[in-house]
């Protein structure tokens, strides 16, 4: 691993947003690797999950934190307070907003229920950024989804705010507009030494990272049949001569949400391993032999040690 440096520019750029408005996507288009994971189902991002980018003599350090909407669980609770958690103290912020689904649900009727909560949300964020009298950029995202005209009444609607000091149009997804971010991310680090090392892209461990990878598989392969009571956790890694074992447990709320994730003969669950073993020995150059169990725990958001696990404080 290569060393720290003790000179340069260094800062923190807190990624806050409604949750699906593409910031974890975004903050792996910044750094150039995957660091968080990506599914098409909301609050996937559970804890502040930093990742580092580099442009030029500046070291970028990204705080990809969940989703920010109105909390009933204290699981819910516990993630909002981390991502406003994630903002304080920041060197800079970002506001991302999912442009389309912002206009669906803000326009008038039509819009899913989706969109209307995406555009709830942002509204909501900004209203609490200006009762703190803070200020943040605005990064319009999904940008080749919406025509033009469209895109620039939305910048300046969302402007009229006035916490907002500059505004990016981006698509994180195909990179449209992330260059010129990163560049000027870059150049508002202030001076001073790095926090990581320059080969080191993210500041979670192997084993947070394997317990990422194998929820992201599990809600791609079962978005629609699974709900978002469940996670994985890493109860074992042990460097071999073969490689590295890997024992981990999915967690879900009930009985019938046990039989949804193992699957026909044990079909689904060993479609997840595949998927999951593969990118972690992708990720860690190493093979990988994964295990997989599947375990009922009802009120697993309740535990503290599943708190401690994600990094999170529990919020009462």
């Amino acid at each position: 691993m290569s060393e720290t440096r003790s000179h340069g520019r260094c800062g923190f750029v807190a990624v806050i947003g409604a949750p699906n408005a593409g910031k974890s996507s975004l903050v792996n288009a910044l750094v150039g690797a995957k660091v968080s994971i990506v599914t098409h189902k909301v609050q996937t991002t559970r804890a502040r999950i930093r990742g580092v980018a580099i442009e030029g003599g500046a070291q970028i350090v990204l705080i990809d934190t969940p989703g920010i909407f109105s909390p009933r669980r204290r699981l819910d609770r516990a993630m909002v307070a981390a991502a406003w958690e994630g903002f304080e103290g920041a060197d800079a912020a970002l506001l991302i907003v999912d442009a389309p689904a912002y206009l669906a649900g803000s326009g008038p009727g039509g819009a899913d229920a989706a969109a209307r909560r995406a555009a709830a949300d942002t509204d909501a964020i900004i209203a609490a950024l200006r009762r703190r009298g803070a200020k943040a950029h605005l990064v319009l995202n999904k940008i080749d989804k919406i025509a033009r005209p469209k895109l620039l009444g939305l910048v300046k609607t969302l402007n009229e705010a006035g916490i907002f000091e500059q505004t990016f149009l981006i698509s994180a997804q195909n990179g449209d507009g992330v260059a010129d971010l990163k560049a000027f991310l870059a150049a508002r680090m202030p001076g001073g030494p790095w926090m990581y090392p320059e080969d080191q892209l993210s500041d979670i461990s192997e084993r947070l990272t394997a317990s990422e990878i194998t929820r992201e598989k599990l809600y791609l392969r079962l978005h629609q049949e699974l709900p978002y009571e469940a996670t994985v956790e890493t109860d074992k890694w042990e460097e071999t001569n073969k490689g590295v074992r890997v024992e981990q447990t999915i967690y879900v709320a009930r009985d019938g949400q046990k039989g949804i994730v193992i699957g026909k003969g044990g079909a689904t669950l060993k479609a997840i391993g595949a998927a999951a073993r593969a990118e972690i020995a992708e990720l860690i150059g190493r093979p990988v032999h994964l295990f997989l169990t599947v375990k009922v725990r009802e009120n697993w958001a309740e535990e503290a040690a599943r708190y401690r696990e994600m990094g999170l404080d529990i919020v009462d």
